[in-house]
């Protein structure tokens, strides 16, 4: 089965043909990171306009890359949520059109499910169940993965996401957008003790997240350091990533040993973060949990994670349906097969 993902719940443009789930057929993202450049994170209108500009040729150079014609194609899937919902409306109304002119099935795909579904893509994906830390710049959840449809919420931030906090800090030093890359880079010549900030909720039980109140520390810790005229740019950054990756591994190993499982999957676009890499890798050693991160072209926004979850849930498809709508917030509901609720909105 050919599944045509679309993805356009931020400020990527993305198509993607991917087969039977796992073999990547073409992946295209057009990236509009300049454009929100200036403004140092994503402006909603200006992301829907650009979406709408390259929507068609994304997916047409999808197909051409793929070397797939429209009847090649089974399935129709398209990320319906969470997200800006003016830029989701793009996607979904293109994808409602396109399978509905080709009639086709059409799949809402959980942006969240995508993420997960990302690490199928890899030759060894961790076998089932697995937990899964999602970090993003809307998202910091723990997820329980039962299996390819069904997760089950551990925990998630209170406040902000961990790339949101990234993100507001490198606009807080004029460092630019996107902000995880560019402290990433700059990391690596900083000093990481320089200053310890707060690790919020660390040393709580369970398996939420909270990066409101390090963001808050630094640019405290900032505003001060400016006034004296002694900030070391490098050295603050290093020592905030630092922070944040050390309750993100702390949290994600205890989730693991929690729910007695061998295999971590780390997924979204603070998955990228080299420093976050390294230190699951080596907790994971220490913890005889087996550590399963995405390539880094697969943990930002891309479409071929939606296709690959559109496979998915195919077999749950039922015609085109029109109805179908975008939503900015993750919604859950029960499922027999698990005891908690469920993060999923894509059947």
């Amino acid at each position: 089965m050919n599944v045509l993902g679309i993805e356009t719940s931020c400020d990527e443009t993305a198509a993607a043909v991917v087969a039977e789930g796992r073999k990547i057929l073409s992946n295209v993202v057009w990236s509009q990171v300049a454009t929100h450049h200036p403004y140092g994170g994503v402006v909603p209108e200006l992301a829907s306009r650009q979406h709408i500009e390259k929507i068609v040729p994304v997916v047409q150079e999808a197909l051409s890359r793929a070397g797939t014609t429209v009847e090649d194609l089974e399935a129709v899937a398209v990320t319906r949520g969470p997200g800006l919902v003016g830029a989701l409306l793009v996607g979904l109304s293109f994808a409602k059109a396109f399978a509905y002119a080709e009639n086709l099935p059409l799949i809402g795909v959980n942006h969240l499910e995508g993420h997960v579904a990302a690490v199928y893509l890899e030759p060894t994906p961790p076998p089932f169940p697995f937990v899964a830390l999602l970090a993003s710049g809307g998202h910091t959840n723990l997820e329980y993965v039962v299996d390819h449809r069904h997760m089950v919420h551990l925990g998630g931030t209170r406040d902000d996401a961990a790339g949101e906090a990234f993100d507001k800090v490198a606009k807080l030093l004029g460092l630019g957008y996107p902000g995880g890359t560019v402290i990433d880079k700059m990391s690596r010549r900083g000093n990481p003790d320089h200053v310890r900030f707060p690790r919020i909720m660390l040393d709580k039980t369970g398996f939420d997240f909270s990066f409101s109140g390090l963001k808050t520390a630094v640019v405290r810790y900032v505003h001060k350091q400016q006034a004296a005229g002694t900030l070391r740019v490098a050295d603050t950054v290093s020592a905030f990533q630092e922070a944040v990756v050390d309750v993100l591994v702390a949290k994600a190993i205890a989730a693991a040993r929690a729910k007695q499982c061998e295999h971590l999957a780390v997924v979204g676009g603070v998955a990228s973060n080299t420093r976050l890499r390294t230190r699951l890798i080596e907790e994971g050693t220490r913890a005889g949990i087996q550590i399963h991160i995405p390539r880094p072209a697969l943990c930002t926004d891309n479409a071929a994670m939606i296709a690959a979850m559109g496979y998915w849930r195919a077999s749950q498809a039922r015609g085109v349906p029109l109805e179908l709508d975008a939503f900015s917030k993750v919604c859950r509901w029960k499922h027999p097969k698990a005891p908690e609720e469920l993060k999923s909105c894509g059947s």
